[in-house]
């Protein structure tokens, strides 16, 4: 049987690699962190990391994990309802309910987890989600898994929001759903606005802030900060992968009794194995660090208003961001690939976006900046893109 397989998928990979779809991983041989060593030996400064922070390599985040392997050990071998608990998951569950403003938090293997089961444990047939056309790929999967009835609305247009929400009054809940930052552009979701049209139509609200914690407002808090909304948000959904030290592990955070059932339904909490203690312990960690100071977020904001502004000067077509993302726009897939790998002849560490990533003929290099950029690591990158945009006419 596997012949007949095998011969259909060696075309469908040949189609994907002549389209200029196929994806190549290339590899680190370093600590993730604003310069990196790759496989050839080459070091090169990574702009595509979603390391915010700079969180990756800090030795803060290194020692808390050490302590925390030396004194519970490597891994649990169990789901948290077994026996699969330790005081590390609840006290992280515990800051990240402080630093969020809310009251009560569960904890999953990642945020792909945390959305993939929200859904399908609250809502049924009778219900309705209203999800924005650019959520995250996790959201959909969660959405799918729910026999409630969906509705998708324009990427933060409010004013078809509010048509989907006059359509939702047809069923028992509604609940709106929405990334905070859109990881493909790095616009903010308007959260003020869904939140004035979900008290109109009385609906619930959850936030993705994957790729907002950390990075959007002042203490890095997210939309719900930005907006001055903290504690208001139903529930908030996020990540340990990104800002907060890189690593793996995601959450849900909001009403308790939301939170509670959860616990007793959502099917990747309840088979999954719990984050190491390590991972726990680092991320305590992390919230600490962002609630002593500003300085990394306040780097962070100095740092994207720079490299935005230079990259524009340049007449580079940039996407609008509100975040730490920047999306420069080249729309041809193999052009991204192309401009990609000339970058990192010239040591700039980038990945080039095309579909199924984003929509097609969208394609882009996504960069991401970080509290661990120096200002002549900025400097050089700018120069690259100019450099290689004028060599592939882009500019």
């Amino acid at each position: 049987m596997y012949g007949n397989i095998k011969e259909h998928l060696k075309n469908e990979l040949k189609n994907i690699e002549e389209a200029g779809l196929y994806k190549n991983e290339r590899i680190i041989v370093s600590p993730q962190s604003a310069k990196i060593k790759v496989e050839t030996g080459q070091e090169v400064l990574n702009f595509c990391a979603n390391n915010y922070l700079g969180l990756s390599d800090h030795p803060r985040l290194i020692n808390a994990a050490k302590n925390a392997l030396d004194n519970r050990g490597y891994g649990m071998s169990s789901v948290r309802f077994i026996c699969g608990t330790q005081d590390y998951h609840k006290e992280l569950e515990n800051t990240i309910s402080r630093f969020f403003c809310t009251e009560d938090t569960i904890l999953y293997a990642s945020c792909f987890d945390a959305n993939g089961g929200f859904f399908e444990p609250l809502f049924t047939d009778e219900d309705a989600i209203i999800s924005d056309s650019l959520n995250h790929a996790s959201i959909i999967d969660g959405v799918r898994l729910c026999k409630a009835k969906r509705y998708r609305y324009a990427n933060a247009d409010v004013n078809d929001l509010e048509e989907k929400l006059k359509e939702a009054q047809a069923q028992r809940f509604r609940v709106i759903v929405t990334d905070g930052v859109f990881s493909m552009d790095g616009n903010v979701a308007p959260l003020d606005k869904i939140m004035e049209l979900a008290k109109k139509y009385n609906a619930l609200v959850m936030v993705d802030e994957s790729h907002s914690a950390g990075v959007v407002g002042d203490k890095g808090k997210g939309v719900s900060e930005l907006y001055n909304m903290l504690g208001e948000v139903d529930v908030i959904t996020g990540t340990l992968g990104k800002a907060f030290g890189g690593a793996i592990g995601g959450f849900t955070t909001g009403r308790r009794e939301i939170i509670d059932m959860l616990r007793q339904r959502s099917r990747p909490y309840l088979f999954s194995n719990s984050i190491p203690p390590m991972v726990a312990a680092s991320g305590v960690e992390a919230f600490n660090m962002l609630e002593e100071t500003n300085e990394l977020q306040d780097k962070l904001h100095v740092n994207v208003e720079y490299f935005i502004s230079k990259m524009q000067e340049a007449g580079f077509d940039i996407k609008p961001t509100q975040s730490a993302i920047c999306a420069v726009m080249l729309y041809d897939a193999k052009l991204s690939q192309q401009y990609a790998e000339e970058l990192l002849k010239e040591g700039i560490y980038v990945t080039g976006f095309y579909y199924p990533v984003v929509p097609k003929d969208e394609a882009r290099i996504r960069v991401q900046l970080s509290a661990g950029h120096e200002r002549e690591h900025l400097d050089k990158a700018i120069e690259a893109f100019i450099k290689v945009g004028k060599k592939l006419k882009v500019i």
